[in-house]
């Protein structure tokens, strides 16, 4: 009984192919392509993009201070922790001294560098706007601003500038404009 049900709808089938003509074969194909690219590539994806963002969820929730997990935080409050998390401005003589030690770990040559103390109106953020020029090779000078900004977590560059005398010379002169933010308590 079962037979003759399948044997049915095999005729039927290959009736309606039949009438469909040569165009209609074709969007029958490329419909039945479309349905199985979309069980074989989009919907094994689908479950990987959930847990994707499962992972990013616990990442965010794991970076954030304990006292921003916390609910019920105001704005000012979050503020606070903000503040809180930049050094204080008393503490600039070490961080300047930080880059200069960094400097020499990496092995580039620092010239005369210039500070500049800027105060926001109404702000407890201090910025020390630092040029510094740089000589090294171009490894050098990439070292020297990983790990500057590594071991300096409120340091910021905002310009490079590299300049090669010649394409034989393997050193270059660097300038580079970085902002660090500081705490005015």
């Amino acid at each position: 009984m079962a037979r003759i049900i399948l044997e049915n709808w095999l005729v039927r089938i290959r009736w309606h192919v039949t009438c469909l003509g040569t165009i209609g074969k074709t969007g029958a194909g490329l419909l039945v392509l479309t349905l199985v690219f979309f069980m074989a590539a989009v919907l094994p994806q689908q479950q990987t993009l959930k847990e994707l963002k499962n992972r990013v969820q616990t990442v965010q929730q794991q970076e954030q201070p304990d006292s921003v997990r916390q609910a019920g935080l105001s704005d000012s409050q979050a503020l606070q922790v903000f503040y809180d998390f930049l050094p204080r401005s008393d503490s600039s003589p070490y961080w300047i001294s930080e880059l200069d030690r960094i400097a020499r770990d990496s092995s580039v040559e620092l010239n005369s560098s210039d500070y500049r103390l800027t105060m926001e109106k109404e702000s407890k953020l201090i910025r020390y706007e630092i040029q510094l020029p740089l000589r090294g090779t171009y490894p050098q000078i990439r070292a020297f601003l990983a790990e500057a900004l590594q071991a300096m977590p409120t340091l910021a560059l905002a310009d490079i500038a590299i300049k090669r005398e010649t394409v034989q010379t393997g050193r270059v002169e660097a300038r580079l404009n970085m902002y660090l933010y500081l705490n005015d308590y």
